[in-house]
């Protein structure tokens, strides 16, 4: 479980690999013709985790697009000479000064606003909470507005590094408008022209500042912190009952009315002679942007919970057909890349026919996670809870597991010649080495001679689980393919 703690702290700028492994690693990748630097970009890509992520907010039409924009070198973020142009967040990804970060275009806070305007503002308030440092664009031709000082407040309360961009800075002259934004209590203005480049350079070095190299895991600590298990699912699952069961006491509220629960609740329990921190979350209803009100807001926390947690609990009514919005919430966890336990709800209330029809739809509509631990249990009676545990014990473990690199290109290698890739267009591409570059999800990296289809790729990921476990984990798999520049010279 500890072989990679490298990117907690240490030096490794190789993911998982230790010097050794990595060392071997090169020489192979440079008898095959890679280019080191290729390789070494790749490896770091896979192996980094999750990028830092710098959150762009502000009111609307203070330029926030038209800077994100300017960050990731492209014309990408939609831009309108009108407020209310971005609604949703929009991440990219940007490198500055030969280091990769994440950056979240939003829609422009307000205060005060109902419809759509408020969940504008609230998709605002989540990529502040979920950011690892925040830039805040203030037009300084305006100067600051009642507007700004309430953002500023918000951004007290959230505590994060906050970089203070004074836009709109086209010449000298526009300077002095830049200083007045002291006042706004954020440390230096940085007067700035999105549109022209102006000063950008200079913001980013203090963003660079800001940002940690790489974000602060915020589960599992390496002093043995308690292990974080969301309980996720549509409204009326049973996530509070089983929460309460497992904690032997009526620790959430629960009534028959579905959304009982609009916040999250962190619980202690102790199981099996470990101690758990279980997160009741709110019940997710239909797809965020429909909501309205404290459902919207519920939804967005119970995003950011599954975000901080190291396995995510689904339950699913098990009287009742497997929905779409089960699948959504499925593909919302495995997409954040947590440990996966299934868990069969109210499973004392079925029949013969019922079980049955149950059988054949997870088949069908969770072949996607069939990868996962499942048990059937009862929140109200119970039944099966013993089995919570193991299950969530064999997720985390397939989430941490790492395959030596050795040992991973001996199995590839009897993949390629047992099962090589089809022909396409009189060529036949093949894995030629590849290594584990993280954990928490299993990421891999293949270095191939041609470009893999993605049947092929999902026949490998099989074959891996088979091979090697990785129990209730989703696994990350990219593809590099070997250029050719250089060899017709």
């Amino acid at each position: 479980m500890n072989d990679q703690i490298h990117s907690d702290g240490s030096d490794h700028e190789h993911g998982a690999l230790g010097d050794a492994e990595y060392a071997e690693f090169m020489e192979l990748a440079a008898q095959e013709g890679f280019d080191p630097e290729d390789v070494e970009g790749a490896i770091g890509e896979a192996g980094h985790g999750p990028l830092p992520v710098l959150a762009v907010v502000g009111r609307p039409n203070v330029g926030k697009s038209t800077l994100v924009n300017r960050i990731i070198g492209r014309r990408e973020a939609v831009v309108q000479d009108k407020p209310g142009v971005t609604r949703d967040r929009v991440s990219y990804e940007a490198e500055w000064a030969g280091r990769r970060f994440k950056v979240v275009d939003t829609g422009g806070w307000e205060q005060d606003v109902l419809g759509l305007d408020a969940s504008v503002a609230a998709q605002a308030e989540y990529a502040i909470e979920t950011a690892d440092a925040v830039v805040f664009v203030v037009d300084a031709t305006v100067g600051a507005t009642d507007t700004d000082e309430a953002v500023v407040k918000l951004l007290r309360r959230a505590g994060k590094p906050v970089v203070l961009c004074a836009n709109k800075v086209d010449g000298q002259s526009g300077e002095a408008d830049a200083t007045a934004l002291w006042s706004l209590g954020l440390g230096e203005p940085h007067p700035v022209s999105s549109l022209h480049g102006r000063g950008t350079g200079d913001m980013l070095d203090a963003v660079l500042e800001a940002l940690p190299e790489a974000p602060a895991q915020t589960f599992g600590t390496a002093l043995g912190g308690p292990r974080r298990i969301a309980l996720i699912g549509r409204p009326n699952v049973g996530k509070s009952s089983l929460l309460n069961k497992v904690a032997g006491e009526d620790r959430v509220v629960v009534n028959a009315l579905a959304g009982t629960t609009r916040d999250p609740v962190d619980e202690l329990i102790q199981l099996g002679g470990t101690t758990w921190k279980f997160i009741d979350t709110a019940g997710i209803r239909r797809k965020v942007h429909l909501q309205e009100g404290a459902d919207y807001y519920a939804s967005l926390r119970t995003a950011a919970a599954v975000e901080k947690a190291e396995v995510a609990v689904i339950l699913i009514d098990s009287s009742e057909s497997i929905s779409v919005q089960d699948q959504r919430i499925i593909t919302m966890a495995v997409e954040a890349g947590r440990a996966i336990v299934v868990a069969f709800n109210k499973w004392d209330t079925l029949d013969e026919e019922r079980r049955y029809y149950l059988e054949r739809e997870i088949e069908t509509e969770l072949a996607q996670i069939s990868w996962a631990p499942r048990v059937n249990v009862s929140a109200v009676t119970g039944r099966h809870m013993e089995k919570l545990v193991p299950a969530i014990e064999t997720a985390i473990e397939g989430w941490e597991t790492r395959v030596p690199t050795g040992r991973l290109n001996a199995f590839l290698g009897e993949i390629v010649a047992s099962h090589p890739h089809p022909v396409r267009g009189g060529k036949q591409p093949r894995i030629l080495f590849g290594t584990q570059a993280g954990t928490k999800p299993p990421r891999f990296v293949l270095f191939a001679s041609g470009f893999l289809e993605h049947g092929y790729r999902r026949f490998v990921e099989r074959r891996l689980r088979e091979e090697f476990g990785f129990e209730g984990t989703p696994l990350h798999i990219s593809v590099r393919v070997r250029e050719k520049r250089g060899r017709n010279k």
